[in-house]
């Protein structure tokens, strides 16, 4: 007998986080995290499993987070960071065959990320060290001195925060070598710039690295390399403002990396440096989208990279010839690839799907013999099986025209006939709808209870074209709200769904989710979470606002506030008559608290239309997904009890418009102009 989903699962539920896999050996370690409700954190060990499925083992037991495994060349060993004891993230190390792991080194701050040194005979790292932010950058041979919890914050560069972290100029994140016997180590990098990612030449001789840049403004990377003793520094990318996780070819020949070349482009592309030509190129074509840097690797022979592509919202595992770009599918399907890693025979990776749990999965590097290898989820079997189903739908295009776009449709096993609809937004707007169960735990839940979702991905998404995705800048809401409001009047006409319709989003989701209570009466509930509520304001307090709101209102380098004001949900919110329910973060720094709490000042005073917000103290951007245990299952608590308590009566006409602006202001017409737009396109 099956029972439904609760939010309560969320605490049942086993997420493979890292994963990494021996050299020569068809043995995978993974990062395996779980909740731990008695104290409202998160539990994380290392397992291996050998991907013939015949070997299942846990490698630690805690205490602390366990996670980042890392083999060694011969397979032996494995380090891993942990931060038992209570401690920041440090690097320990065990036998393959188990035992007691040992602290291997000891810095003063957290580490951040390991690689083996090809004879493994050491390790690298990048370890975060204190600095005085008062110097503003200079370098000092003093030690910095001791700040308390108190001490005053100067900013004298963008980025001086980052959500989840806090403020920046306190510390530096550098290069070390950590020698893998007595655990002594040396300073590699060293200036005011950040080590984002590494990797070690096959050769055991060079590093490539991406870094921040020095000065006023150090968001953007560029990629550079060193010799192993930290000599011979050399910037390598100069037309690049993005360069993420770079990877040695082989033979040396080659270093990949993903990035791009506009500040605030959310969709990187796959890039070659030729070692002996200094030339920088695109590997592929602008479609192609690497779903996640860090799993980037080249074939033993160095002919070709392998990677999970993003392709219309789904994930394959493709290799890419080097150098030519020549594209081949190895295994596709409906779905996304949570971590991804690979043997001399073996494709090993996790799979977000709504119907599955976050299990390891492994196939032949032909694709073929999928198979699970894990069983962390033995609870998933006892619930109602819920199915995702791709669906496609005609929607307008933006310029008069139509064009089909594509959505998951979520509905319990068996379902039939007209049901309600949480319509949720993903973020970005350059991503797709994540699958991830731990984000979206209150869709099983709505599912159990006879709801549908629709994921839909609308224009501006990622992984369906450069062209779709870029449409969208400086037309933020215009152009795809009225393409889920078509989608989701086909589901009513076909008998799928009836009136009673809710939205809800977080981030970039959160802002289309507030605009659209503004703009139609469709929705009869909305939940509006850790939005962009005013493009004004955000490009101010967000961590990254200042460099890329300017890209996605269409007027980087400069910053149209024109635009920006005609564009933010702030600016329509009083109209609204649908009762939002706003979630956030307090310490969010990527879409701050004053984000949602113009949204919920402005609609509270402008009428009666039922309006909440709640605050987590401590939580951050990822609150709904990585957040406290609690703070998740009351987040998802909230949204289960909102959309269902007030999707039951339609929603009032939309308030007419309240201009802040004088009559006749540039403002003021730009905003008639978007106003007549989004009318003719919802009509």
């Amino acid at each position: 007998m099956h029972q439904p989903f609760t939010v309560q699962d969320l605490f049942l539920h086993h997420k493979v986080t890292d994963l990494h896999c021996a050299p020569g050996l068809d043995l995978a370690a993974c990062a395996v995290r779980s909740a731990d409700s008695e104290n409202d954190s998160y539990v994380s060990r290392i397992w291996a499993f050998a991907l013939d499925g015949s070997m299942a083992r846990q490698m630690t037991h805690g205490p602390g987070l366990d996670q980042a495994p890392c083999w060694s060349p011969t397979g032996d060993r494995l380090a891993f960071l942990s931060s038992r004891g209570g401690a920041s993230p440090q690097v320990f190390l065990m036998q393959r065959d188990g035992g007691e792991a040992c602290q291997l080194g000891r810095f003063s701050e957290s580490v951040t990320q390991m690689k083996w040194a090809p004879h493994g005979r050491s390790l690298m790292v990048c370890a975060a060290v204190r600095v005085d932010p008062e110097l503003r950058g200079k370098p000092s041979s003093a030690p910095p001195p001791e700040r308390k919890a108190s001490a005053p914050e100067i900013a004298w560069r963008l980025p001086y925060k980052e959500d989840g972290i806090g403020y920046l100029l306190q510390r530096q994140i550098h290069l070390f070598s950590l020698d893998a016997r007595s655990g002594e180590h040396a300073q590699i990098t060293d200036g005011a710039f950040d080590v984002m990612a590494f990797d070690i030449s096959a050769d055991g001789k060079q590093i490539a690295y991406s870094r921040s840049r020095e000065g006023r403004f150090a968001h953007a990377t560029d990629l550079w390399t060193c010799d192993v003793e930290g000599k011979h520094h050399r910037r390598l990318t100069r037309e690049h403002a993005i360069v993420m996780q770079p990877v040695w070819s082989p033979d040396g020949r080659f270093i990949a990396f993903t990035g791009a070349k506009e500040d605030g482009d959310a969709e990187p592309k796959l890039w070659l440096f030729d070692v002996a030509t200094e030339e920088v190129r695109m590997l592929g074509d602008e479609s192609f989208d690497v779903a996640d840097p860090q799993a980037l690797k080249w074939t033993r022979d160095g002919a070709a990279l392998m990677c999970p592509r993003a392709w219309r919202g789904r994930h394959q595992i493709v290799s890419i010839s080097v150098p030519g770009g020549d594209l081949n599918v190895i295994a596709a399907g409906d779905r996304q690839l949570g971590t991804f890693a690979l043997t001399d025979k073996h494709f090993a990776y996790s799979i977000d799907h709504p119907s599955l749990p976050s299990e390891l999965w492994s196939c032949a590097l032909d694709g073929s013999g999928q198979r699970q290898i894990s069983d962390l989820n033995p609870w998933w079997k006892e619930r109602t099986p819920i199915e995702a189903e791709i669906r496609s739908f005609e929607v307008p295009d933006g310029h008069g025209g139509t064009e089909m776009v594509e959505g998951w449709l979520l509905r319990q096993r068996g379902a039939n006939g007209r049901q309600p609809l949480l319509n949720d937004m993903h973020g970005g707007p350059a991503s797709y709808a994540l699958l991830d169960f731990d984000t979206n735990v209150f869709w099983q839940v709505l599912c159990a209870r006879g709801w549908s979702v629709l994921a839909l991905n609308a224009v501006g998404s990622s992984s369906y074209g450069r062209e779709f995705c870029q449409r969208l800048a400086g037309h933020w809401g215009e152009y795809d709200l009225p393409q889920h409001v078509a989608a989701i009047e086909q589901l009513q006409q076909e008998g799928l769904v009836d009136e009673r319709v809710a939205c809800s989003g977080k981030s970039y989701g959160g802002y289309l989710s507030a605009w659209a209570t503004g703009h139609t009466a469709l929705f009869r509930a909305a939940v509006v979470m850790a939005p962009v509520g005013n493009i004004e304001t955000h490009y101010g307090t967000s961590d990254g606002g200042y460099y890329a709101d300017p890209y996605y209102v269409a007027s980087a380098p400069h910053f149209d506030r024109g635009v920006a004001r005609a564009l933010s949900p702030l600016h329509h919110i009083e109209k609204s008559r649908t009762p939002t329910l706003f979630l956030q973060g307090k310490e969010d720094e990527r879409c701050p608290k004053c984000q949602s709490e113009e949204l919920f000042v402005s609609l509270a005073r402008a009428g009666d239309t039922p309006a909440e917000l709640v605050l987590y103290p401590g939580e951050y951007h990822g609150f709904l997904g990585t957040g406290n245990p609690s703070c998740r299952e009351d987040a998802a608590g909230r949204i289960i009890d909102w959309v269902c308590r007030y999707s039951v009566l339609p929603v009032e006409p939309l308030e007419p418009e309240r201009s802040e602006e004088p009559a006749g202001s540039a403002q003021s017409r730009r905003a008639q102009d978007h106003e007549q737009e989004v009318s003719l396109a919802l009509k």
